[in-house]
């Protein structure tokens, strides 16, 4: 059975899992200000997505990932609308996320109905990282 929720501290070995930018802290955070989500299969964690707000007013996807082994199967998608449908019913009137210029996840959000928005390019040589490319959509 597939469940899309918002993440709990319990979940946290699987979330890391999946997301090793995360530190303790702000995975904590997350679980309290429930801005990340979690897409189980039959009660196991195969797929994860959070989220701040840019401006403090704009939802922004900060992270999408599915356990390689259910991907492109639809499960990236349906986070991506169970987060849409969220932030709609808040209010929200925009969303905005981002990738580097290298990564295929670019067509993804595009299929879904994203528009690239702008770049930023990060050229301190500590942090240098191919253009991440910004991408929005009206909800």
């Amino acid at each position: 059975m597939i469940k899309i929720r918002y993440v709990e501290l319990n979940d946290r070995d699987s979330w890391m899992r999946l997301d090793n930018h995360l530190s303790e802290n702000e995975f904590i955070n997350k679980v309290y200000l429930k801005t990340g989500y979690v897409l189980t299969i039959d009660e196991k964690v195969v797929g994860i997505l959070r989220y701040n707000l840019f401006w403090d007013n704009t939802p922004f996807c900060t992270m999408l990932s599915i356990d390689s082994s259910f991907q492109q199967k639809g499960y990236g998608s349906m986070l991506l609308k169970h987060w849409e449908a969220d932030m709609k019913s808040k209010s929200y009137g925009m969303l905005l996320t981002s990738t580097q210029v290298d990564e295929c996840a670019q067509f993804f959000y595009r299929k879904l109905g994203f528009k690239d928005c702008g770049s930023l390019i990060i050229d301190i040589s500590k942090y240098a990282q191919p253009m991440e490319l910004f991408l929005i959509k009206e909800i």
